[in-house]
């Protein structure tokens, strides 16, 4: 098993030499662990993907610098009764906290490599950072292939359902294909793909058959919209292009709004994963990108793919 465990010093280190020398960065799927419900899910998904996909695996933990700062920051904090001496006492308190939380994160990273060794990875790498998690994985991007995230975050209710509270921003600022996951795990079995017919959607459908994370299992092409004979065309266009995925492909063309349509489809035939992409300026990249977004990710039951 490859294994190692890079902190914020030691990684800008590494990169750096790496840079100099011109290395060419390994392609990994990227597991985000944290404190959730989700986090074994993560981890089975991330694995079943990295052994399909033949793809290296990053585990990756990211502490909130604005949850546990490394050095408090007291200026301004002198008010009216204020004590210096009890304010040093609670920055050390913090201190304390972010220590801490950096020790249970190497716990959880542990345990998850565990985990996805148990399940059949053998090369796989741990990661942790002190940050803003967003800015965190756009500086991994050139070495991400696939980047497996909760649905439900480590804040998230359990009575209620909540997305992760930074779920939308990394879906908007990464431009790596990314899978959201339900808090329990279920082996993949069949996938949709939400298809529009614009040049970006054939895109998206060039990176599936550039991938082998699909090939074999049973595809639905599903367009939302109107039924006519140009929409099958793109779609038997679309499939002829997925060839190469050994997989049953099956084409459906939907009426009504895209949210409720997808989700409709997808429990009739018992579809384990929903694929979408940000399509251009059509309705799909409206629902991607607006208001939809949250209500989709909320009722979502089973894993999602973001294409980007």
């Amino acid at each position: 098993m490859t294994q190692s465990r890079d902190s914020d010093s030691s990684r800008s280190q590494n990169n750096n030499h790496k840079d100099h020398e011109g290395e060419v960065k390994m392609l990994q799927v990227v597991a985000c662990i944290d404190g959730s419900q989700a986090a074994p899910a993560v981890c089975d998904y991330a694995a079943w993907a990295s052994k399909h996909m033949e793809t290296p695996m990053m585990l990756l933990h990211v502490l909130d610098k604005e949850r546990y700062p490394t050095e408090p920051d007291l200026a301004g904090s002198i008010g009216l009764g204020s004590r210096e001496q009890l304010l040093e006492d609670l920055a050390g308190l913090d201190r304390k906290r972010a220590k801490l939380a950096l020790e249970h994160g190497h716990y959880m990273l542990d345990e998850a490599e565990k985990r996805v060794s148990e399940a059949g990875v053998s090369n796989v790498v741990q990661r942790q950072r002190h940050g803003d998690l967003t800015e965190s994985l756009l500086a991994l991007e050139n070495q991400t292939r696939l980047l497996v995230m909760g649905l439900h975050g480590e804040s998230s209710s359990e009575r209620e359902s909540h997305i992760g509270s930074q779920l939308e921003t990394v879906i908007r600022s990464m431009h790596r294909p990314i899978l959201l996951v339900p808090d329990e795990y279920t082996q993949p079995r069949s996938a949709m793909l939400a298809f529009d017919g614009s040049a970006t959607a054939f895109k998206g459908v060039e990176l599936l058959a550039g991938s082998p994370v699909l090939k074999g299992m049973p595809l639905h092409l599903v367009m939302i919209g109107a039924d006519t004979s140009d929409r099958w065309e793109q779609l038997k266009k679309a499939e002829n292009m997925l060839s190469g995925l050994e997989s049953e492909i099956t084409l459906a063309i939907r009426a009504g709004d895209v949210e409720p349509a997808l989700h409709a489809y997808q429990e009739e035939h018992d579809i384990d994963i929903l694929v979408m992409g940000a399509y251009g300026h059509s309705r799909i990249r409206q629902f991607l990108v607006g208001s939809t977004t949250t209500t989709m990710l909320k009722t979502a039951q089973k894993p999602l793919v973001i294409l980007r």
